[in-house]
């Protein structure tokens, strides 16, 4: 793993983290009747905190973009998974909160099974070319499970809505690394005209608009610990799996490295979620609201 995936990885992941903190402060004061409607981020882009973790998210975002060009998404999404170390590390300055034996734990679990991945894994590109089936297959099996989740979350809004909303948001995040990457990879081969003659740009803007307003709706109807977990969790196995589904990215595969890599992602998932139900980790408001709080 080079020495600059590592930073463009790390640096997106505290613009990402810090920017979701700042966007869910903002986004739990929206109107209620604004749940999974484009009107949602129109109300939200008066908001000055709104628009400052949307800079950050933007940011990261670009900086990811940039990893994904010199790292293989396999390698760069569990990277990028650290986002909630940053977000922790915010909300916990922004409360006060003592990190704890939950919040350690937490920290150790996620940090050692990111570890653990990689060193078990060693994620390489160069696969042979993947069957243009199976691009779709993949594809469609995420963006179907992604509708699933949002489909039960209309019916239960208010209990597990927020978690279903951003499982399937962090779906969908996963899925725009993939397109990131093989447009990245079309730019490199044929510069802007190869960029503009496929469908991989639209698709990320596409997926980044409806990843949006799933994550606004999350934060608006639920607190940060609700959500943040499974959307963090989400994102990197999403990546993975269409890293290796479509990209032709590679794993280690002996029976120790599958164990690694299965007990790292296992690790990841754990300290997220210890991570993310810390106290100092905001709560937000979940009452009903009727008119837009500026500020």
């Amino acid at each position: 793993m080079s020495l600059t995936v590592l930073l463009l990885a790390l640096g997106a992941a505290c613009c990402i983290g810090s920017g979701f903190v700042l966007q869910q402060d903002a986004a739990r004061q929206a109107p209620l009747g604004d749940f999974l409607s484009l009107r949602l981020l129109l109300d939200l882009v008066r908001v000055p905190r709104w628009l400052a973790g949307i800079g950050c998210m933007v940011a990261g975002m670009v900086l990811g973009a940039l990893a994904l060009a010199h790292g293989e998404i396999s390698l760069v999404e569990p990277l990028l998974a650290t986002n909630l170390l940053f977000a922790m590390a915010l909300s916990r300055w922004r409360s006060g909160c003592r990190l704890g034996k939950q919040g350690w734990a937490g920290l150790w679990l996620l940090a050692s099974g990111v570890a653990a991945f990689l060193l078990a894994g060693q994620p390489r590109g160069g696969g042979a070319e993947v069957d243009p089936l199976r691009h779709w297959v993949v594809v469609g099996v995420v963006l179907g499970l992604a509708l699933l989740l949002t489909a039960h979350a209309k019916r239960s809004r208010m209990s597990s809505g927020p978690a279903l909303l951003a499982l399937a948001a962090g779906l969908l995040y996963g899925l725009q690394d993939a397109l990131t990457r093989v447009s990245g990879q079309r730019f490199a081969e044929g510069g802007w005209t190869a960029l503009a003659g496929g469908w991989q740009v639209c698709g990320v803007v596409a997926l980044g608009i409806a990843g949006l307003v799933l994550v606004q709706s999350a934060f608006g109807t639920g607190t940060l610990r609700a959500s943040l977990p499974a959307l963090t969790a989400a994102q990197p196995l999403a990546g993975v799996a269409c890293g290796v589904g479509f990209l032709g990215d590679r794993l280690q595969t002996s029976p120790g490295a599958l164990a690694g890599e299965a007990a790292g992602l296992v690790a990841i998932v754990a300290g997220i979620v210890l991570l993310g139900r810390h106290p100092a980790m905001p709560t937000g408001a979940t009452v009903a609201r009727k008119v837009l709080v500026r500020g």
